[in-house]
C-alpha cells in the first residue's frame, strides 16, 4: 500500500469487517432472545410464507378440537338430561303394571295417577328447560327456529275440539299460543241447603234421615267446558240441634245426582264434585289431559279471587340440527351433524297418559305407551352415545395433526439454540478481533509520521 495517510485502507477495512461481524452478532441475539430463527421476513422469506400456512392450520385445527370438546360437553349435558328421563320412564312402567293389577281399587289407581302426572310434567320440564351454552338441546326445532316452542295445537284444541271456553265469564283468559297458558276463574262463593234451596241451583241433591234437609254447604264452582266442578270447602247444620251431613257425604250426593240442579241438564253438562282444591284440580287436568300438562290454583289479587292456571304441552318440533366445526377449512366434510329429538312428553307421546279408572284397561293400555316412549329415549341416548364416541376419536386426530405440524413449523421457524450459541460466540470472538485490529490499524499510520520529524 505505500506509505500513505490520506486514506487508512487497512482501518477501512477492519471497520467494515467488524461491522459485518456486528450485524450477525446483533441477529444472532436476536434469535437467541425470542426463540425464532425468523424474526422478519428478510430472514427467511421462503420459510416464512411456508410456516405461516403451518401457523393457520395449527390454530385452525387447535380452535376445531376445542369446537369438537364442545360437542363432547353438548352432548353429555343432553345426555345426563335423559338419563332422568329414562329412570322417569322406567318408574312409569313400574306405575303401569301396578295399576294394571286387578287387586287395585279405583282410589289407589288415582293415586298411582297422581304420580304419573308429576312425571309426565318433570319430564316435560326437563325438555323444556335443558340446555347447552343458552342454546336448548331437546326442545327441537320450530321450522328453522331452534329452541322455540309453540302452543297453537293445544290452543286450539282447548278451545274449540274440547270446548275449553268460558265466554262471558270475567277474569278468563284462553289458551295463548306462545306460552301456552289459560286462566279460568271460579264464580262467587257458593252456600246452598241441600234438597231444598233452588236458589244456588242444587235442589237435586239428595240425603238419607234427618240431614237431607238440615245440611247446607259452602263452596266454590267452576265451570270448564260442560263440566262444572265443584268444591265443597265445609257444611252446617241448618239447625243445630239436628243432624248434618259432612262434606264427603255431600260430594257423594252430588256425584251420585242425575240432575244435581234438578234443572234436566244433569246428563249433558255433568256436575262433579270435591272435597279438596287438589282433587278438583287434578280433575280438570285429567279431563284435558293430552294438552294440559298442569294446572294450579292461585288468587288473583286484580279479581279478587280463586283461580286456576292451566300450562299446557308444547306442540310436537321438528329435531334440532346441530352442526360441529371439526376442520380448518370452509367445506362440509370439515363438519359432524347431529340431530336431537323434541323429547318432551308430546314427543314421547305421554302426554294425557291415564292408568286410573274403574278397571285394569287404562292401565293396562298405557304398558305398551310407556315402551314405546322408552325406545324412543333409548334410541336417542345411542344416537348420542356414538356421536361423542366419534368426537373423542375427531380430537384425538386433531390434536395429532396439530402436534406433527407443529413439529414441523418448529423446525422452520424456532431457533436451534445450540447451533445459534456457536455462532454467537464464533461472532464475539471476531468482534474482539475486529476491535483489536482496528486499533493496530489505527496506530500504523503513527509510524509514517516519524519520517516527518
Amino acid at each position: 500500500m505505500g506509505m500513505i495517510v490520506k486514506h487508512n485502507l487497512t482501518a477501512m477495512n477492519s471497520n467494515r469487517m467488524l461491522g459485518l461481524t456486528t450485524t450477525s452478532q446483533a441477529k444472532a441475539t436476536e434469535k437467541l432472545s425470542s426463540g425464532y430463527k425468523i424474526n422478519r421476513a428478510a430472514d427467511d422469506a421462503a420459510g416464512l410464507a411456508i410456516s405461516e400456512k403451518m401457523r393457520k392450520q395449527i390454530r385452525g385445527l387447535t380452535q376445531a378440537s376445542l369446537n369438537a370438546q364442545d360437542g363432547v360437553s353438548a352432548v353429555q349435558t343432553a345426555d345426563g338430561a335423559l338419563n332422568e328421563v329414562h329412570d322417569m320412564v322406567q318408574r312409569l312402567t313400574e306405575l303401569a303394571v301396578k295399576a294394571a293389577n286387578g287387586t287395585l281399587s279405583v282410589s289407589d289407581r288415582d293415586a298411582v295417577q297422581n304420580e304419573v302426572d308429576q312425571l309426565i310434567a318433570e319430564i316435560d320440564r326437563v325438555s323444556t328447560t335443558t340446555k347447552f351454552n343458552e342454546t336448548y338441546l331437546l326442545r327441537g326445532a320450530n321450522g328453522s327456529v331452534s329452541g322455540s316452542l309453540s302452543y297453537s295445537k293445544a290452543a286450539a284444541s282447548l278451545t274449540n275440539n274440547l270446548g275449553f271456553t268460558q265466554t262471558g265469564v270475567t277474569g278468563f283468559i284462553p289458551p295463548d299460543a306462545q306460552t301456552g297458558t289459560s286462566r279460568l276463574v271460579f264464580g262467587a262463593p257458593i252456600k246452598a241447603q241441600v234438597a231444598t234451596d233452588a236458589t244456588n241451583g242444587y235442589p237435586g241433591i239428595k240425603l238419607n234421615g234427618s240431614a237431607a234437609t238440615n245440611t247446607q254447604f259452602s263452596g266454590r264452582q267452576i265451570t270448564v267446558g260442560n263440566t262444572t266442578y265443584v268444591l265443597v270447602e265445609s257444611t252446617s247444620a241448618v239447625n243445630s240441634k239436628a243432624d248434618k251431613a259432612s262434606a264427603s257425604a255431600v260430594v257423594k250426593a252430588i256425584n251420585d245426582a242425575k240432575d244435581p240442579k234438578g234443572d234436566g241438564t244433569g246428563t249433558t253438562n255433568p256436575i262433579k264434585a270435591f272435597t279438596s282444591m287438589d282433587s278438583l284440580i287434578s280433575a280438570v287436568r285429567r279431563q284435558y289431559g293430552s294438552e294440559l300438562k298442569a294446572v294450579t290454583s292461585y288468587y288473583d289479587d286484580v279479581l279478587g279471587t280463586i283461580a286456576l292456571k292451566c300450562e299446557a304441552f308444547a306442540d310436537l318440533n321438528d329435531a334440532i340440527d346441530v352442526s360441529l366445526h371439526v376442520g380448518t377449512d370452509s367445506s362440509n366434510d370439515n363438519k359432524i351433524y347431529m340431530n336431537i329429538a323434541q323429547l318432551s312428553a308430546r314427543g314421547l307421546g305421554l302426554n294425557g297418559l291415564m292408568v286410573n279408572g274403574d278397571d285394569d284397561d287404562a292401565a293396562t293400555q298405557a304398558i305398551d305407551i310407556i315402551a314405546d316412549a322408552l325406545q324412543k329415549v333409548s334410541n336417542q341416548r345411542a344416537s348420542l352415545g356414538a356421536i361423542q364416541n366419534r368426537l373423542e376419536h375427531t380430537i384425538a386426530n386433531l390434536d395429532n395433526v396439530v402436534e406433527n405440524t407443529t413439529a414441523a413449523e418448529a423446525a422452520i421457524r424456532d431457533t436451534d439454540m445450540a447451533t445459534q450459541m456457536v455462532e454467537y460466540s464464533n461472532n464475539q470472538i471476531l468482534a474482539q478481533a475486529g476491535q483489536a485490529m482496528l486499533a493496530q490499524s489505527n496506530q500504523a499510520t503513527q509510524g509514517v509520521l516519524s519520517l516527518l520529524q
